[in-house]
């Protein structure tokens, strides 16, 4: 299934129907999103998406039955997108979360969760958040950024190391980077958008954008969080 080129698809997943209603009136109301399904936990939720192929997954992190993170790494699996086809690479997920020091964040970020944001993030950066990481660019809510990291730090989660080792394995793979790129990272680890940074650094958005490709490939990282992750570790501002 397949809709205007020039609109995002998005489908809802949460258990709550009232905070499924009040998403949907929410992007409803951006004129190129469109909102083509709701499941109210992951089981329903995979049986949407593999029905009508959206852009952008809003998920839920606790649902009965099935939860976001397991969801989230049963659509974003190689085997998943092998049977979804040749549009199952553009799928993006993105977690919603009432809590800002979630273990579960973590894991879906290793999952591959392509943003993070809280429930009360406000309507008009909400309608971006989808924009923007439908178009490839991932999205962190500085909030969850700033949890995130210290959950990392006080050996919350998987990545969990001694610290020592730690902040040595980060300085080592930050020394990689040319002194832009560094300034790049550390934005990056501020949860800023490449927007934010095309204005704070004075550069394009294509130029930003090519810097974050050349420090994802040089930290061997897979996205922005675990850009910020080393840049936290090296217990940089």
């Amino acid at each position: 299934m397949t809709g205007d080129p020039g609109r995002t698809r998005v489908v809802i997943v949460d258990d709550d129907a009232l905070v499924r209603a009040g998403l949907r009136m929410i992007l409803g109301g951006a004129p190129d999103l469109d909102v083509v399904a709701e499941a109210g936990d992951g089981i329903e939720g995979e049986r949407v998406v593999d029905e009508h192929r959206p852009d952008v997954v809003l998920m839920d992190i606790r649902m009965p039955r099935r939860d976001g993170l397991e969801t989230t790494r049963a659509l974003l699996s190689e085997g998943a997108r092998a049977v979804r086809g040749a549009r199952g690479d553009d799928l993006k997920v993105i977690v919603l979360t009432t809590f800002d020091a979630d273990d579960m964040v973590v894991q879906a970020l290793r999952a591959g969760a392509h943003g993070f944001l809280l429930k009360d993030t406000e309507p008009r950066r909400l309608v971006e958040a989808v924009r923007l990481v439908s178009a490839g660019e991932p999205i962190l809510s500085p909030s969850v950024t700033a949890t995130l990291m210290a959950h990392v730090a006080t050996g919350g989660g998987a990545v969990a190391d001694a610290g020592d080792r730690r902040r040595a394995d980060a300085e080592a793979r930050l020394a990689t980077l040319t002194d832009r790129e560094r300034e790049v990272a550390l934005a990056i680890g501020r949860g800023l958008s490449n927007a934010d940074i095309s204005r704070e650094l004075y550069l394009s958005v294509p130029t930003v954008k090519a810097h974050v490709s050349r420090v994802l490939d040089k930290l061997g990282a897979d996205n922005r969080v675990q850009i910020a992750i080393v840049v936290h570790d090296a217990a940089l501002p």
